[in-house]
């Protein structure tokens, strides 16, 4: 079930309409096995740090959010730079991934994420 969204367009997964949302306890196990998927190539992830779920307004909705930072290899090999990411949380469960994390990430706390940067595919 989704709401209206936001000016860009993005529409945002609705909850039980509780302000207050569970915090997503198992947000590292949960974040691993979404990246293995949405990185093309998770393997040899250099500079992965992430912060902590804090909540935040997204969507016009109050969520938890864990903002990530790491620098993915491409499918040639070389790597494109260091990406920050904002992954947002619906009732304690990681519902999407930000690909414009400026606002919504400005100023977290990262620490390094070393399980990151070992995953395989």
């Amino acid at each position: 079930m989704t709401d209206g969204g936001d000016q860009s367009g993005v529409v945002y997964t609705d909850d039980r309409g509780v302000a207050n949302q569970p915090f997503p306890a198992d947000y590292r196990a949960q974040l691993l096995a979404f990246l293995k998927t949405y990185i093309n190539n998770p393997v040899g992830i250099r500079s992965a740090a992430l912060a902590e779920p804090v909540q935040r307004t997204v969507g016009g909705r109050l969520r938890y959010v864990s903002c990530l930072r790491y620098n993915a290899r491409e499918l040639d090999g070389s790597y494109r730079g260091v990406v920050e990411r904002a992954v947002v949380y619906v009732d304690a469960r990681l519902d999407r991934i930000l690909e414009k994390a400026d606002d919504v990430c400005a100023g977290v706390t990262y620490a390094p994420f070393p399980e990151l940067e070992k995953l395989t595919r």
